[in-house]
C-alpha cells in the first residue's frame, strides 16, 4: 500500500505490485507529484463559489478521542482549496456538493477543515459536532437516534480522482462514488445494514 484513506473514506487507492514500483511510487508522492481530487457532501450552502482553507492543525488536547486533530495557530501548516460543484435542498436541510483539493497532506485535513468553515462533512462521526458519536459507534453503541443523525453510515467523502507521471506518461484513476453517497445526493434516505454485532439487532 503506497498511501492511505481515512477509515471511512472511499475512492481510489494505489498499490504497488512489486516492491520496486511501491518505492518509486512513494517517491512520487514525497516529491508532490500526486494530484488528488476529492469529493464531499457537507451541511449548508458555503457563500463563496471557490474558497481556500489555509490553517494550521494541531493535536485537539480537549477531545475526548485521542486521534482528534483541530485547527491550532502552532500546528502543521495545512491548506486545502474547495469548490462547490452543487447545492442542495433536502426536506432534511441544505447541503451542497464540493470538490477538494489537498496542497498538504495532514491527517483529517479535509474534513476538520470544512468543519472549521461550518460546513462538516455529513455523516462524520468525529468533526461533525458531537464527538460523542464516534465514541458510540466504535464501542458499537449507536442508537437508532444517533443513526438518524448522521444520516449515513459512512462520512461522505470520497476521493475520487489521483493523477502522477509513470514512465513518461501522466496516468489518471477515477472512482465514481458508492451507492449511499449517490443515493443521498438524489435525496433518497439511506438505510443502515444491520450489525451483526449490534446489542440492539433483532434476532
Amino acid at each position: 500500500m503506497v498511501h492511505r484513506l481515512d477509515r471511512e473514506t472511499s475512492g481510489v487507492m494505489v498499490f504497488g505490485k512489486t516492491a520496486d514500483a511501491a518505492m518509486e511510487l512513494r517517491r512520487l508522492w514525497a516529491g508532490g507529484f500526486v494530484s488528488k481530487q476529492y469529493v464531499a457532501i457537507v451541511h449548508g450552502h458555503p457563500v463563496e463559489e471557490a474558497f481556500v482553507v489555509d490553517a494550521p492543525l494541531g493535536r485537539d488536547e480537549t477531545a475526548e478521542v485521542s486521534i482528534r486533530d483541530r485547527v491550532r495557530p502552532d500546528g502543521a501548516a495545512a491548506r486545502t482549496r474547495f469548490r462547490v460543484l452543487s447545492r442542495l435542498d433536502r426536506a432534511d436541510g441544505p447541503y451542497a456538493l464540493v470538490a477538494a483539493w489537498l496542497d498538504t497532506g495532514r491527517k483529517h485535513q479535509i474534513r476538520i477543515h470544512l468543519a472549521h468553515r461550518g460546513h462538516p462533512v455529513v455523516g462524520d462521526k468525529l468533526y461533525g459536532g458531537d464527538e460523542s458519536l464516534y465514541l458510540a459507534f466504535v464501542q458499537r453503541r449507536l442508537t437508532a437516534e444517533d443513526k438518524a443523525r448522521l444520516q449515513l453510515p459512512c462520512q461522505a467523502l470520497h476521493a475520487a480522482r489521483l493523477g502522477f507521471p509513470w514512465l513518461g506518461e501522466e496516468r489518471v484513476f477515477e472512482a465514481e462514488p458508492e451507492e449511499n453517497f449517490a443515493a443521498f445526493l438524489r435525496g433518497e434516505t439511506v438505510e443502515w445494514l444491520a450489525d451483526p454485532f449490534d446489542p440492539l439487532r433483532e434476532s
